[in-house]
Order: structure tokens, then C-alpha cells, then sequence
């Protein structure tokens, strides 16, 4: 009778099992979601992360979607946005102060001291040079056969309206002034890296973790995978000819990678490519590099030295990043050799 009563009790346990997994005994799985956008910073985006849920992760990735294309409204140069933006101080360059989102005057703070970090490299000021490029390199991609070179002598009057001195602004009034009528701003160096960061500190602040944004070129990691492991970030191979569409594969966490590249805009003219980045000294696009890749923790401050490091010299950027903390670099020259930072090296996967 014992025993009868024991298989009675082993049977009616195993029954109640699956009822009792299914009641909350087991821990959720965490799946990977990605969600991506094309409409942010004229690039492609995508926010990966893992949930339990995917649409809670859909309504996760929409919030900080949301948030970024605030960033990317403020931040244009090219359109009449709802909102106060770049444009709107642009248009009132010698004209009056304009009352802009504090986001906008911290944006402009912080490319001022990238500006001394890279001693003008990148020049946020340099918006009048840089729109005779653009100019010329809209109208070279619509009728390739008549692409012609802006006149220097545009490209040298233009010059002579980049002072960042001449960036007024007034942090108790919230207002940015331009002090030369015919300078404008240009903040292409910075702003998809600033932005990014601000994103990344809002995740943070918000509790979740295990989450990767990569704006274009732009890509930070907001802590780990859920089991523990870092974040794989390909670094995309500037011949674009090559069967290989990689250089390597970095292992990072908590960190920004920002990688640049000729390839990415160029117009050709008379067989010879031009591409986006202008050095400001030659006030012509730069050739010591096709790529360059920057990792550190802060993705604005990457940007920016993506940005400069294509105007100088291998031993100069290497002196440059050696004189900051937590900063590694990699550096791809037109003919294909690739030098790097002891610290890079040591990111990348075996």
C-alpha cells in the first residue's frame, strides 16, 4: 500500500512539472533583436539589443530612434526644420543672435575643444569651404562627364570666413551668433558621434544594458552581451573592390568605434576621385588615407579625431593619439598597408 501510495505521489509530481516551469520557474530567455533606419543622419542605423520581449524592444529601439532624430533636426544644415537647427544660425550669420536648444550650444562647446585637440583639424566653422565642395560634388554626380574641381581662388575667399572665433554664443541667453555674415557652420565631423554618445548616456541612465548603436560609421557599445561577452565590430575594408569586405573583427564594450573613409563620398573627375574630407590648411580633400578607425569611450570625441587624422601625416596622428588617454587609432594608406596602435591590435580577434 506504501509504495502504491509513493507512485501516486511520483505520478501526481511529474503531472504538476510543466504546470509549475510554466508558472514561473524558469528564467526568460533573452533573444537578440535589431531594428534599423534609414532616415537619421543620412546614413543607415540600426540599435541592437536583447529583450525577453520583442515588442518591448521595438518600443525601446522607436524611444531612442526617436530621440536621435531630435538630434539629427537641431543638427541639420540643409533644411528648414520645425525646430530651431543649425540652418537657422547659419541663415542669421551677421545678422542677429539666434535662441537655440541647449543641445545645440553643447554640441558647439564640445567641437570647440575638439578643435584644440586637433590643433583646426576639425574645424566646425569650416562650413564655407565645405559648401563649395558639396556644391560641386552634387552637381559632378549628376552629370559625371562635365564634373569639374571648385576654382581655388572660390575655395581661398571662402577661407577667409572660418574663424571659430567668430562662433558667438551665450550660454545664459541659450543664444549662437556668427559673427562673419559669410561664415557658416558645418558639423558633419562631429554631429552623428555626438549624438550617438548622448543616446548611449540615456540608455545608461535608463537602466538597460547590452545594447550596440551604430549610426553610419559610428558605432558604441553600451555594455556586454547578456552572457557577459563583448561586442563584435567589423572594420569594414576601404577597397570595396576586394573580395574580403573586412579587415578584422574588434572586440570592444563600453567603447565608440568610428571608422572614415574616402569611399564613402567621393565624385570623380577626370579619372581622379575626389572625396568629403577637406583639409582645412590645402582647403583640398585629403589623400594621405583611404581609412581611418578611432576607438575610445567617448564616440563625439572619436568622430571628430576620425575627422583629423585624415589631414596628417601617420607619425604626426600617431603622436596626436598617443597624447590622449584611452585612445587607439588605425590607420589604412592608399596602398593598402595598414598600421595601427598597440591598443587597436590588442582588440582585435584572434
Amino acid at each position: 500500500m506504501l509504495r502504491k501510495r509513493v507512485s501516486l505521489w511520483l505520478l501526481l509530481c511529474l503531472a504538476l512539472l510543466p504546470l509549475l516551469l510554466l508558472s514561473g520557474c524558469v528564467v526568460p530567455v533573452e533573444t537578440q533583436y535589431k531594428s534599423t533606419y534609414l532616415d537619421l543622419f543620412d546614413t543607415v542605423s540600426q540599435i541592437v539589443g536583447y529583450d525577453t520581449d520583442q515588442e518591448a524592444f521595438v518600443e525601446f529601439s522607436g524611444q531612442v530612434k526617436a530621440g536621435l532624430a531630435e538630434y539629427h533636426a537641431l543638427y541639420d544644415i540643409y533644411h528648414d526644420e520645425a525646430v530651431v537647427s543649425i540652418k537657422t544660425v547659419n541663415d542669421n550669420a551677421g545678422i542677429q543672435p539666434v535662441v537655440v536648444d541647449r543641445r545645440i550650444i553643447d554640441l558647439l562647446l564640445e567641437s570647440r575643444e575638439i578643435y584644440d585637440i586637433t590643433e583646426g583639424k576639425t574645424n566646425i566653422a569650416l562650413g564655407a569651404v565645405l559648401e563649395i565642395w558639396h556644391t560641386y560634388r552634387e552637381a559632378g554626380l549628376e552629370d559625371p562627364e562635365n564634373a569639374e574641381l571648385p576654382p581655388m581662388e572660390a575655395l581661398e575667399e571662402a577661407a577667409n570666413h572660418v574663424d571659430i572665433d567668430d562662433i558667438i554664443i551665450d550660454e545664459e541667453a541659450s543664444t549662437v551668433y556668427l559673427r562673419d555674415p559669410l561664415m557658416s557652420l558645418d558639423v558633419g565631423a562631429v554631429a552623428k558621434g555626438f549624438a550617438a554618445e548622448r543616446a548611449a548616456e540615456s540608455i545608461e541612465a535608463s537602466g538597460r544594458t547590452g545594447v550596440l548603436l551604430s549610426i553610419g560609421g559610428n558605432v558604441r557599445a553600451i555594455g556586454v552581451k547578456p552572457d557577459g561577452s563583448a561586442w563584435n565590430v567589423a572594420i569594414q575594408n576601404p577597397d570595396l573592390e576586394s573580395d574580403q569586405t573586412s579587415l578584422f573583427t574588434l572586440s570592444i564594450d563600453n567603447l565608440s568605434v568610428v571608422t572614415s573613409g574616402s569611399y564613402q563620398r567621393y565624385y570623380t573627375v577626370d579619372g581622379v576621385k575626389y572625396n568629403h574630407i577637406i583639409d582645412p590648411e590645402t582647403l583640398m580633400p585629403t589623400t594621405y588615407f583611404i581609412g581611418i578607425s578611432v576607438v575610445t569611450a567617448d564616440s563625439g570625441l572619436a568622430d571628430g579625431l576620425s575627422t583629423a587624422l585624415f589631414c596628417i601625416p601617420l607619425e604626426e596622428g600617431r603622436a596626436l593619439v598617443a597624447s590622449l588617454d584611452g585612445v587607439e587609432a588605425c590607420w589604412v594608406e592608399p596602398d593598402g598597408t595598414i598600421e595601427m596602435t598597440d591598443g587597436f591590435q590588442a582588440l582585435i580577434q584572434p
